[in-house]
């Protein structure tokens, strides 16, 4: 029910359970039993109960769960959608299954889990708080609106670029002129902006880089560019399947090394990664 589920003293009991490392499965987001009483309350869905528990066996053979335990982790995911006129927009491939997977793998490993996400059509993962949003600046508002934590991961395909002048009402086409000149301004930088902060930056900053050639070239010059700990690099070259798909071939770059993994699935990628960070933050720390 949303009355309980947001009442202080269960605020204070869910936030103890997780410093322990109990994992959460929902509540959902929904219509309650009650009628007139919408909100977070839901019992999670038989199946994604079965699925959330299946993860959490196969994180305990992994030697994942606890490893993140009384830790704040924000993630980005899916791509970012850039308004044209009020029916179009700029956007990409991005699926988010990535993202949401290392979300998903953070909270399992009992990470207190921030994912801020772009339009998707995948669902949110189980234990994990979700911010939905649309464009590269909602985006960036959200993300430094999750803070202070202590590992993010900017898996996010946000836009390079957005229109400089939408639309108020859906750009015609007119017959025998030419087309309308689309001008674009930059957008934010995201992940330059999260690892030069003054104040509240993470321990641990991570990027993604996704790319169709030249990729650790381009991995390692945006390492250096962006000031980040770590960038993770993959091709999405036509053909390789990436963009959408359930596998991932990755690198791990940074000012020290490059680190190939074998092919994957993304979930096991997601749950490699958070066990790899978690050994970071860990060697990192007093």
């Amino acid at each position: 029910n949303p009355m309980m589920w947001s009442h202080k003293a269960t605020a204070r009991n869910v936030a103890r359970l997780r410093e322990d490392g109990i994992g959460f499965i929902g509540p959902n987001a929904g219509e309650m039993a009650e009628k007139g009483e919408p909100g977070t309350g839901r019992m999670a869905e038989p199946a994604e109960i079965l699925d959330a528990v299946v993860a959490r066996l196969d994180d305990r053979a992994t030697g994942l769960e606890g490893l993140l335990a009384g830790r704040r982790v924000v993630v980005t995911s899916g791509p970012t959608h850039e308004p044209i006129d009020p029916v179009r927009y700029l956007a990409n491939r991005s699926s988010g299954r990535q993202g949401h997977a290392i979300a998903g793998a953070a909270a399992r490993a009992g990470a207190e889990v921030t994912l801020v996400s772009g339009p998707v059509t995948i669902p949110d993962p189980a234990g994990v708080r979700t911010i939905h949003v649309e464009t590269a600046r909602q985006m960036l508002d959200a993300l430094q609106g999750a803070l202070p934590a202590d590992i993010a991961v900017c898996a996010a395909a946000v836009a390079d670029w957005r229109p400089a002048n939408e639309g108020g009402q859906k750009i015609k086409k007119r017959q025998g002129e030419a087309p309308p000149p689309l001008g674009l301004v930059e957008n934010p930088d995201l992940l330059a902006t999260l690892s030069r902060l003054a104040k509240h930056r993470p321990t641990l900053v991570v990027g993604f880089a996704a790319e169709t050639e030249r990729l650790i070239e381009h991995a390692r010059a945006k390492l250096e560019r962006k000031g980040c700990d770590m960038i993770v690099a993959n091709d999405v070259s036509p053909g390789s399947g990436v963009m959408g798909g359930d596998r991932n071939t990755v690198h791990i770059v940074t000012a020290e090394n490059v680190v190939s993994w074998e092919e994957a699935s993304k979930d096991e990628v997601a749950r490699r990664l958070v066990a790899h960070v978690a050994g970071i933050l860990k060697a990192r720390e007093p």
